[in-house]
């Protein structure tokens, strides 16, 4: 699986990760990036749910920084980089995307995200 993400509907796709952990029971969901001491560049944890409402994502024993996307029907709807242990963010969303830090630095509202090869 890998995501993409399209800044332009009629252009190429930029790769975003090629290595992508789906988090869709409770326990994955739950832990999400805690405990890890890193995460490779082409890597990407995605949380995808049955509808649309407001996601919380936190960095409690997460200790290094990662970009976090909150996508609804494809569609980007925020992104933003969280710190190591303190960071909070949230946003409406039917699908967050947690990247390493740096990897969604031209992510934009509105562009589209989308995960291929399911």
């Amino acid at each position: 699986m890998r995501i993409a993400h399209y800044s332009d509907p009629d252009g190429e796709a930029d790769l975003l990760a090629t290595n992508v952990d789906l988090a869709d029971s409770i326990i994955p969901r739950a832990r999400g990036l805690m405990f890890r001491r890193s995460i490779p560049d082409d890597y990407a944890l995605a949380f995808r749910f049955d509808a649309a409402t407001t996601r919380d994502v936190h960095m409690l024993f997460v200790p290094f920084p990662i970009d976090v996307v909150w996508v609804v029907d494809g569609v980007v709807e925020r992104v933003e980089r969280l710190r190591p242990w303190l960071g909070f963010a949230r946003e409406t969303a039917d699908t967050i995307v947690e990247l390493p830090a740096g990897t969604a630095t031209d992510v934009e509202p509105g562009d589209r995200l989308v995960l291929e090869g399911e």
